[in-house]
Formats: structure tokens, C-alpha cells, sequence
């Protein structure tokens, strides 16, 4: 009885991995593209991605140079003002933030300089 009962649920398992695999083998399931969908200020961050720009919004973290009062670190900003965070210290735990302003350099605790310079918006 067991055997017979084995046979059974093997029997209707294959039948319905089967039935399953032959009746998506003959339809092709593609996905649509995410660019065709976006709109608005997505479909401008996907298309600077797509043109080789993976930084669109200049949201990573900038490397500080020099930072004297004659060769300024330059801040992008698309606005008149940005928010700006200085890592003072290497090991350092804390922030410094300061607003920069443009055409307007600023001094950060630290001694280094920062000047905000105009980039076209996403």
C-alpha cells in the first residue's frame, strides 16, 4: 500500500514539474527597463548613471586637499548655499559642519578652507 501510494505522489509530481516547465518554455518573460518607467528626477539620476556619472547628487565624501586661503577645497553645489562637513582629525569621532555660502570662503576650525563653486543640476 505504501509503494502504491509512493508511486502515485511521484507520478503527480512529475506530471505537474512537467506540465509547469513545458508551458513557460514557449512564452519568453522579459523584464521591463527601469529607464523606460522613471520619470522626473529619477529618470535624470539614471540617466547621468547611464552617461557615466555615478555621483550624480555629489553625495560622497570629498577628499580634502590642501585647504589654504589661496587654493581653496571646492564644494559643487547646484544652490547658493550647502551644508558642508569638515573630518577635522583623522581618527576623529565628530563632525565639524558649516554652511558655505557662495563667492564667500570660509575658515573651518581646523585651518582649512573651503570656497563653493556653481555646477549645473541633475
Amino acid at each position: 500500500m505504501a509503494s502504491l501510494y509512493g508511486r502515485i505522489v511521484a507520478s503527480s509530481a512529475r506530471r505537474h514539474v512537467l506540465s509547469t516547465s513545458y508551458r513557460f518554455a514557449s512564452t519568453k518573460v522579459t523584464l521591463a527597463d527601469p529607464l523606460e518607467h522613471a520619470t522626473g528626477l529619477e529618470k535624470r539620476e539614471l540617466l547621468a548613471k547611464v552617461a557615466g556619472n555615478d555621483n550624480p547628487f555629489d553625495a560622497k565624501v570629498i577628499k580634502r586637499g590642501a585647504g589654504t586661503r589661496a587654493a581653496p577645497n571646492e564644494i559643487p553645489s547646484a544652490f547658493d548655499a550647502r551644508l558642508v562637513g569638515c573630518v577635522c582629525e583623522e581618527e576623529s569621532t565628530s563632525i565639524t559642519w558649516m554652511w558655505l555660502h557662495k563667492g564667500e570662503p570660509k575658515r573651518c576650525e581646523c585651518g582649512h578652507w573651503f570656497n563653493l563653486v556653481h555646477k549645473a543640476p541633475v
